[in-house]
């Protein structure tokens, strides 16, 4: 670790960041006045640019109405290695509290975004949340939209999926135990609805449904793709959602997907000057959207109850089939 320290326009943001990118690490927070949310008065926040550049950590995370101290600071955050017999996850966790509930975080592409989709170690991920006690597992997506309706900066709960990957280790169970886990709604209906009160609280562009169908990856679709996906019905495409849902359900976690929407993929058909995505369109949109997905966030864990009121987590219970 590397702790920066002096007066205030001193260049320590600037520093950091330099640092940061060069040895692949995270910027955390150590400033009073940039943990509260709304309180960008005397000091260099980090804009939507940088923090898309570099993983910020215990910035803007407290309410201005709420009181905070360096003990409180210390207990916010704390770097968690877990191994698992899957290999190692995609990068240590970071456990702490956001809105009063005790969270893990894990970044599914790696710290330093060095991890395509398709290599992305799925099956640690998943394990080594559980393995840390998390029941309830939120998956955030820049997707691409299908669809007229669902334009960047849209929010879409997705319900449904379609499975167009190929060659990803999709089960925790090989054998010789059988389990056959029902995907029929792999989407947790209790989340779901939790979600959407949260979004509903934060924009008017947000979505209650919708079938987001998964792409292997790292390429984007092409117009054929893009065309047939769009005449089936299905809303938004995605690099990254399967196989980690169903992952989730084997290890009976309830599972919800959060879908921003950065593009519109290969284009639209009906206006010709929408054009094809870019990855730099995609961390464009991302960056300047992630506070609206925090907002939704911090809206939404202190709303989960202990109480539950669907069976993800007894997905096991009627799906084992072996031999006796």
């Amino acid at each position: 670790a590397v702790l920066i320290a002096g007066p205030t326009a001193s260049g320590k943001s600037g520093l950091a960041l330099g640092l940061a990118e060069e040895l692949g690490g995270v910027i955390i927070n150590a400033d009073s006045m940039q943990v509260y949310r709304d309180l960008r008065i005397l000091t260099a926040r980090p804009s939507a640019e940088e923090e898309a550049r570099v993983p910020h950590r215990l910035y803007g995370h407290v309410d201005a109405a709420e009181t905070y101290s360096v003990g409180r600071w210390l207990t916010d955050v704390e770097s968690v290695s877990v191994e698992t017999p899957y290999g190692p996850p995609s990068a240590p966790l970071s456990v702490g509290t956001l809105a009063g509930r005790r969270v893990a975080f894990l970044p599914r592409h790696g710290s330093r975004h060095e991890f395509p989709p398709h290599q992305v170690n799925y099956q640690a991920n998943v394990w080594a949340m559980r393995q840390l006690g998390v029941r309830r597992l939120i998956g955030v997506a820049a997707v691409g939209s299908l669809q007229p309706g669902l334009r960047p900066g849209d929010v879409v709960i997705c319900d449904q999926f379609v499975d167009r990957t190929g060659g990803r280790i999709d089960t925790y169970f090989e054998g010789p135990e059988v389990f056959h886990v029902s995907a029929a709604d792999p989407y947790c209906p209790q989340l779901r609805g939790l979600a959407a009160q949260a979004a509903s609280s934060q924009t008017d562009r947000w979505h209650r449904s919708g079938v987001v169908v998964v792409i292997q990856g790292p390429r984007f679709s092409t117009r054929a793709e893009n065309d047939w996906f769009r005449w089936m019905g299905w809303d938004v495409v995605s690099m990254t959602q399967y196989p980690e849902v169903i992952l989730a359900r084997e290890q009976e976690m309830c599972y919800l997907n959060l879908s921003l929407v950065t593009d519109y993929d290969a284009g639209l058909k009906a206006d010709a000057e929408v054009g094809r995505v870019t990855a730099y369109e995609v961390a464009r949109v991302m960056a300047q959207n992630v506070t609206l997905v925090q907002r939704i966030l911090q809206r939404l864990a202190p709303a989960i109850p202990q109480e539950l009121s669907c069976d993800c987590q007894q997905s096991l219970a009627a799906a084992r089939l072996s031999a006796s």
